[in-house]
Formats: C-alpha cells, structure tokens, sequence
C-alpha cells in the first residue's frame, strides 16, 4: 500500500494518519516504481470499478489507442512558433502527457499544453482589441489644455511621478484617434481620482462631456463633493444623476444634460439609464469596474456613440479600480484594455501599522483605541454580521453597538452603520463621522468602499480570520488617509483554534493564519491580491458572474504567471 495524509502523535505518543489516501499497489505496478517509471493516474469511478475496469486497464487501453492512433493527430502550431519558444509537437505532447519518459519530457509536455490554450485565448483577446482600434474614430484631446494647465499649478501637493506617468499614457490615447480603453490600477489612497480630474479638464476643453460612474450612491456623493473642491470654477457644471432624486430636479437635470449645459455628469447606474440623451460625452470614467458588467459597460458606450453626429465616433474610457488585481488575471481577464498601475503612495502617507491581537489583548486594545481618540482622532470598529446569528458565533454589529457605547467607551459618542439601513441614513451617519461629531463608527463591511475620513486613524476589526484578504485590505484602506500615523488591529480568539467550524478542515484554518500574517507583514495591495488568488482562485477574486473567467483545464492562473505573459506577447506579435 502507498498511504499519503498527515501524520500526527495520538495521546500515547504512536504515530497516526487520520482518513489517508490509500492506493493499492499491484504486483506489476511495484516492479515499475522500483525501476522509477513515472505512472499517469486515472480517475475510477464507482461504475468502473464495477465493471471491473482497473488501472491497469485504463492504461493498457490508453497505450494501446496512442500506440494505433497517435499518428492521425494533426499539429495546428505553426512549426516556427514551436521552434520560437522550444516547444514539442503535438503527437510526443501526447504521448508523454499519459506515459513520459522522464520528468523533463513530462514538464516540456505540461508547458506545451498550458502554452497552447493560453495562446488560442490571447490571440482572440488581441484580435478584438486591434479590431477596436482600427474600425473606431476616438474623440480628439489635445493634450495642452489650459484647465488641466491652472489645476496643476494651484495643487497643494507634489503629484507622484506614478501620477505622472499615467497622465501620459491618458493624453497619449487622448491624441491617438483611437477611443481610449484603459485600465487605471492602483491601491486605495494612491491618488487615481486627481488623475482622473485632470483627463476630465482635457477632455472639457475639447468641448466634450464627460460622465463619472460610481458604484454606490455614496461613493458618488464623494465623488461629487472632491470634483467640486479641485474644479472650483462658475464657467464647469458639474451634475449630479442619482436614482432617488425628485422627478422635478431629474427633469432639470436630465435638460442640462442634454443641451450640454452639464460638462461633467456622476453617478451610479442612473447614467446608462435609455432616457438620458448625452451631448458629445467623450469620455467615460467607471469607478471600481468589477462592480459592473461587461453588458453594463457597453450600455453607457452606445449612449455616448448615440450623442455624437459622426456615428462612427466612439468615447474614451477610463477603468479604475482599488481592488489591486494579480498580474496574471489583468492580463487575462482585462486583456483587452491597456492597463496603468500607480504604485507610489502620495509623499505625506506613512504606511499603516497591522497587528493582530487576541482576545486575552482586549482590555490593552481598548486602551490604546481610549488614547488615540483623546489625542483628537477617531476609530472604526468593524464587525462581520449585522444582527447576531443563532448558527454563528460571529460578533453581530447592532448588538455590540449597545455594548462599545454604553459599557466600553461609554465616554465618547458613537455611531452605527449596516447595509440593511436607508441609504439616507448611511450618508447621514457617514457625514456625522467625517464631521467628528462621532468619536467611534461601529459598521459592518459597508464601510468597505466607503468616504474619506482623513481624521480616523484606528481601525479594529472583529473575527478578522472569517474575512477574505481583499476585503481585510480594502477595510484596511478607510484608515491612514491623512498624515497621521494609522494602525489597523485585527481581533481573533485566542489563538482562533475555537472559532473554526467543527468540520473546519485543517486547509481552512492554515489559510485563515496566512491570511492574517499577511496583513501583519505588507501594505503592498499587490502583494496582497497574490496570496489571495493563491488562497482562493481567480473566480472569487473577481467575482465569477461579472469576470468572465474561462474555465482553463491545463493553465493555473495563480502560477503559471511566466506562460501566460509569454503568450500574450506572443499573440500581439501574431
């Protein structure tokens, strides 16, 4: 017998496996593995082994159909691209793929297969992104515009030379004739919406308008508020479109919009609604992209190309996110978008100090929490549930309100915020904590994609080990926004070993002590996304639904990072 699981002491000190793997090893499998042949394994089903189909079987079967038939399998790489990049051709793929002759023939087999389907798919995604370019007509910006000109020089701060650099590549598609498809990454706090202020001024000095969508309702008050502040002029109109507006007020609006009286428009799905007629809107600014749809996207593009008298006109698009994508997926998933990554934190942002704390630290917590807000800063406390469950013990936010206001910190005014309330009342108690009229903000994940509070500098989250690690880093992201030092603390039972589902499997608890380590050591959201598409998979980082990941059966997009960038410069070569 070969048997594989973890080995672990028993109370008596013996060594013991627990549920191994067991595989039977049959005489003639025996004398192989002693030669050292490399065996394939099959998957045998409960109706195989009843048919008293083996193994052994499956492999002689295998052997013999490659032994007949191997010769009929046509290679559709083109010879040059196999000898480029050191390939074997199809017929020896297949073959040492079932019954390699040693482990390099087996890894050059692996490579070839995962080389091949990766190219297939980036050929497709390069194709349609050259078709783009050279079948539609972009607006065109010239780069010298005199608002983007007056904004620069009364900036209160230095720009990054990553802020600058991504104005280039946006004033280079500007000026290309081609509409501009492009992907702005960059990690929470990094600076896109000041960049995405100055292409707006070049593209409303071109006599074009521009619309602003925002996920949520208050992200685009936010929004609103921070376009509001930097282009403080009488002669731009900046509108806002929410879904919740009087019908009077969206009447005027809607007529602003049309006549072109509104030169820059935000707001959430409002905008893509079929009422709306645009005038010239030449540029198109989507915030946090993987909250939409491919679809959703379009919808906003065909309302622009209608708003244009040349029909073959086509906007300028700018994708932001703060979800740091893992390379290997940006060049997957958004392959057909050029992509521009700020990494360069503005100069005055020190990094924010992790730590995680147990239960056991409680009382040492709340006091440091007791001392920032007496040196005149303010505190979230994040729970994972909104009202307590009978099935979870996780911490529940409305019940633990009552205690952190009226037993922990009985001192200080406090607020609550959950995703089951209006979002009137979100917006009221968001704008009463930016206002500091709350020491502390006790909040669920709501708070997520959240406003600038530049004054909060502590942030305690609660069951930290039951978060995903881009929600832990993007909560993270709501302290550390001014030029405080800030610290995140992330709160777990002693040693967490009792929290985990009793059917917890030892993989689930491992992955929930990575996830916090890796917290505790990087504020590099980058870094952060990698051990997460390891941990999780590209469908729940992106989101299956809205991704439109395709199912890969040899390519692994969490590490086979080095063929994949391969094949995509391979495909825009082709």
């Amino acid at each position: 017998l070969a048997i594989s699981g973890k080995p672990e002491l028993d109370s008596y000190g013996f060594l013991t496996f627990s549920h191994p793997d067991i595989d039977v090893i049959t005489p003639e499998d025996e004398k192989l593995y002693q030669e050292g042949t490399i065996l394939p394994k099959y998957r045998i089903t409960d109706n195989m082994r009843k048919a008293y189909i083996s193994m052994n079987l499956i492999r002689q079967i295998l052997s013999n159909v490659l032994t007949k038939h191997i010769g009929s399998v046509h290679d559709e790489m083109p010879e040059y691209l196999r000898l480029m990049h050191n390939l074997p051709d199809l017929q020896s793929t297949i073959v040492n793929l079932h019954f390699p002759k040693n482990k390099v023939e087996l890894e050059r087999a692996q490579y070839r297969a995962k080389f091949e389907e990766i190219l297939y798919y980036q050929t497709a995604i390069a194709l349609r992104k050259s078709k783009l370019k050279s079948n539609e007509k972009g607006v065109l910006i010239e780069g010298k515009s005199a608002l983007a000109r007056d904004l620069y020089s009364a900036l209160p701060f230095e720009m990054t030379n990553d802020q600058k650099r991504v104005l280039n590549d946006i004033d280079r598609d500007f000026r290309s004739g081609s509409p501009m498809n492009r992907l702005l990454q960059g990690d929470v706090g990094s600076g896109k919406t000041i960049v995405a202020i100055f292409a707006m001024l070049m593209a409303i000095d071109a006599g074009q308008q521009v619309a602003f969508l925002a996920p949520t309702e208050i992200l685009a008050e936010q929004h609103y508020h921070t376009l509001k502040k930097f282009i403080n002029r009488e002669d731009i109109v900046i509108t806002q479109l929410l879904g919740g507006q009087k019908k009077r007020m969206r009447r005027d609006v809607l007529e602003n919009i049309s006549t072109g009286r509104s030169n820059i428009i935000v707001g959430t799905h409002a905008l893509f609604s079929s009422e709306i007629a645009y005038s010239n809107l030449g540029f198109v600014i989507i915030d946090e992209q993987h909250r939409f749809g491919v679809a959703q996207r379009a919808e906003l593009v065909n309302l622009a190309k209608k708003s244009f008298a040349d029909d073959k006109m086509s906007p300028h698009i700018l994708v932001m996110t703060a979800t740091p994508i893992p390379r290997t997926l940006t060049m997957t998933v958004y392959g057909d978008l050029d992509v521009s990554v700020i990494r360069e934190l503005p100069k005055n942002r020190k990094p924010i100090q992790t730590k995680v704390a147990f239960d056991n630290q409680r009382e040492d917590v709340y006091s440091f929490v007791r001392k920032e807000i007496k040196a005149g800063r303010q505190a979230y406390i994040v729970y994972p549930l909104v009202e307590k469950s009978e099935k979870m013990e996780l911490k529940a936010a409305v019940e633990h309100f009552e205690i952190i206001k009226n037993e922990v910190f009985p001192e200080f005014r406090c607020g609550l915020l959950h995703g089951q309330m209006f979002w009137y009342e979100k917006d009221e108690d968001m704008n009463a904590f930016l206002n500091k009229a709350y020491a502390i903000l006790v909040a669920t994940t709501v708070i997520e994609v959240g406003i600038d509070v530049p004054n909060s500098t502590v942030m305690v989250i609660e069951n930290a080990e039951r978060f995903g690690l881009s929600q832990l880093h993007q909560l993270r992201g709501r302290v550390g926004r001014g030029e405080h030092q800030s610290y995140c603390i992330l709160m777990t039972k002693d040693n967490f070993k009792y929290l985990m589902k009793k059917n917890a499997g030892e993989d689930e608890r491992l992955a929930a002590i990575i996830r916090l380590k890796t917290m505790e050591e990087t504020t590099d959201g980058f870094k952060v996304s990698e051990v997460d598409l390891k941990l999780r998979g590209p469908g729940d980082i992106l989101g299956t639904r809205q991704a439109g990941i395709p199912e890969f059966k040899y390519v692994d997009l969490a590490r086979d990072g080095e063929v994949i960038e391969r094949a995509k410069k391979t495909a825009e070569a082709i």
